[in-house]
């Protein structure tokens, strides 16, 4: 059975040697990601030889797709399904809601990722923001938990205006009451004066 020319896994401590390679020739910062080795998804080939790499930052359940490298670029579009396969399952068991990336290989644009609008922006992280950045963002899933609390908001709304309603109602009711009430004694005290004008003036019933 042959076996498969390349193959994407999670970065160890073992593979800073050959990553520092890459990095340095992307002149990207190799002290900084050889302390976040495990933030970075490799690509090797048949022998076990590292030839690219990827990181993946998480963060606040955004995933940011960031300093592809390889040692030949020429390999680039075979291994970057690979790896784009491998950063979905890795999105799916941290449960991420959306991708970013500054990225500008075709290939991104191509798997699904665009640029984001204002509403979008407004998930992206803000350690990751910088002035006139050239994003392009997936979204991959719903965010449940904000969709829960809005309706758990919306819920509370309408208990709340409820309660209300059902103050307003009340306090109806008890004007009512002392309307009628004050409406008895007002006829009461009208009939009692009749009563005593009467009696002090029986003629009155006369003329």
């Amino acid at each position: 059975m042959t076996a498969p020319p390349f193959r994407v896994r999670r970065a160890t401590l073992d593979d800073i040697g050959a990553l520092s390679g890459i990095w340095e020739s992307m002149r990207l910062p190799v002290d900084e990601f050889s302390r976040r080795i495990t933030e970075f998804q490799v690509a090797e080939d048949a022998k076990g030889a590292i030839i690219g790499a990827v990181g993946l930052q998480l963060l606040q359940k955004q995933g940011l797709i960031h300093s592809e490298g390889f040692t030949d670029f020429a390999l680039a579009d075979q291994v970057r399904p690979l790896i784009w396969e491998r950063l979905r399952a890795v999105a799916n068991n941290h449960g991420l809601l959306r991708f970013w990336t500054l990225e500008n290989a075709p290939f991104w644009s191509h798997s699904g990722l665009g640029k984001p609008d204002e509403e979008a922006l407004t998930k992206l992280p803000g350690v990751w923001q910088q002035p006139k950045a050239n994003w392009l963002t997936l979204k991959l899933r719903e965010d449940v938990e904000t969709l829960l609390s809005s309706d758990q908001e919306f819920a509370v709304f309408m208990d709340a205006e409820r309660q209300k309603t059902a103050r307003t109602f009340q306090q109806a009711k008890l004007l009512k009451r002392v309307a009628t009430l004050l409406a008895v004694v007002l006829l009461a005290l009208i009939c009692g004066g009749l009563i005593w004008l009467l009696k002090r003036n029986p003629q009155i019933l006369h003329r």
